[in-house]
């Protein structure tokens, strides 16, 4: 009798309740499960390579710059891994602060833990966040854990430990996520710099190399202690479910340098972007977007080699355009250099148009509500105008604040007017100051390479 009355009242249930289900199937669910920190929704992001950043190239020297970043509108700080580097099969003289020989511990090139501790306190002093650059993917061939845990490598067709494949990463060898041990080691490890050095989150490399599982876990076990940034050095949505709140804009970073280049016809690349964007990315997904970071720099060129005349109005975009902006060290002060990075290469720091450009575009992020890195209800929407192959030009609004931005992405002055009415109102051009009324008569003749920013 008691369980005719149990199958009569699981009749009686809806289906979701049989089954565990505790939402209506049919209603959207929001693809981001984690919480952003509130700090973070504001903010610019900058990356600190220690070895070049100063001629100590310590972390007490850097303290020194602190202040001039917090000046140039700064807010997190990633900071290049400050573990001990490799010594076997090390590339030149100093490595690659990417070979990691001890996930506890702090290279002696930049100092002591304490030294990196007081860092971390002045930066928070200061107002920034402080993120720290994690390789998860591979150590260095003599790390401890070769000897100590040969097992948890990856093995090549001969049984011998292996680098990543196809790449020419000779001085690291490949850990295997295979191995619940591993798995806890370096959760713990990650763990352990959140509570011992007070940092606020990781930038984490190769992050697509190490399967989507131990992130989502890791992020859990790491906001147990404080609520913390994740950026993925990858670019993929599935990252941003339970592990990460950024990942890279590397396709945007493309697209622009070939347009920068000459080598692309048209915008196509850039639409293509921000289609996907769009439409593939969770609407809570950070996006990171820069004209340089230490690959590009290192192995490619500096933002002034590899832009040219394009870069101030790259820049803009990185700004105004959907993503949280970032800076690598140097390009505030117009590095025209490649740093050498596996040699102690210092930056020559002095005042640059560039540094003046940035400092003005993140008074503008940190005060306009459409610019916020998430949450601000002002996705980008295309203005069509008439010189569409080369001006690039977008409206951002929501109830607050709209930005209405125009950009020539070529080497030849254009005349331009515009299509449809979005654009239309009272505004004032950030970088000029300068009233403007825009509606179906405008008309702007824009100079090769150059930028206009409506403001309301």
């Amino acid at each position: 009798m008691r369980n005719l009355l149990l199958f009569i009242i699981l009749l009686t249930l809806p289906a979701a309740a049989v089954f565990g289900q505790t939402t209506d199937p049919y209603q959207p669910v929001p693809y981001v499960k984690i919480k952003h920190p509130e700090w973070a929704r504001r903010a610019v992001m900058y990356q600190i390579n220690t070895r070049a950043f100063t001629k100590e190239g310590t972390f007490r020297a850097a303290e020194k710059h602190l202040p001039r970043l917090r000046e140039l509108g700064v807010d997190i700080l990633w900071v290049m891994p400050i573990n001990p580097i490799g010594v076997k099969n090390r590339k030149g003289t100093l490595g690659s602060p990417y070979s990691v020989k001890d996930y506890y511990g702090v290279n002696p090139e930049f100092g002591t833990l304490e030294d990196f501790k007081h860092f971390v306190a002045e930066a928070h002093r200061l107002g920034f966040h402080v993120i720290l650059d994690w390789v998860a993917n591979h150590t260095a061939w003599d790390n401890p854990l070769v000897a100590e845990h040969p097992d948890w490598y990856d093995r090549d067709w001969k049984g011998d430990f292996r680098p990543t494949p196809w790449w020419d990463w000779s001085d690291i060898i490949n850990l295997n996520y295979s191995h619940p041990g591993l798995r806890k080691y370096m959760t713990d490890a990650m763990k352990y710099w959140v509570r011992e050095a007070d940092i606020d989150g990781y930038r984490c490399d190769v992050a697509g190399f190490v399967p989507v599982d131990f992130w989502n876990n890791a992020r859990k076990e790491l906001d147990q202690i404080k609520p913390v940034f994740m950026l993925a050095e990858w670019e993929s949505r599935d990252l941003h479910e339970y592990a990460f709140d950024m990942t890279y804009g590397w396709t945007w970073y493309e697209k622009m340098e070939q347009l920068a280049q000459g080598k692309a016809k048209d915008l196509s690349g850039l639409f293509v972007y921000y289609s996907w964007n769009e439409s593939s990315f969770p609407k809570d997904a950070i996006r990171m977007i820069g004209t340089s970071n230490h690959d590009k720099n290192a192995w490619e060129g500096t933002d002034v080699e590899l832009f040219g005349k394009a870069l101030p109005a790259a820049i803009v975009l990185s700004v105004v355009g959907e993503g949280m902006p970032m800076v690598y060290n140097g390009q505030e002060a117009g590095n025209p250099k490649r740093l050498k990075f596996f040699e102690k290469d210092e930056i020559v720091w002095k005042e640059s148009p560039t540094g003046e450009l940035y400092k003005k575009l993140f008074a503008l992020k940190h005060t306009n509500s459409t610019l916020l890195n998430w949450g601000h209800e002002a996705t980008m929407t295309l203005v069509p105008n008439s010189a569409p192959a080369r001006v690039f030009s977008f409206v951002r609004r929501n109830e607050k604040d709209k930005i209405f931005a125009v950009m020539n992405f070529s080497a030849v002055p254009q005349t331009v007017t515009f299509k449809e009415s979005l654009y239309h109102g009272q505004y004032t051009e950030y970088f000029s100051g300068q009233p403007a009324t825009l509606d179906e008569k405008t008309k702007l003749v824009l100079p090769p390479w150059s930028y206009r920013v409506y403001v309301k």
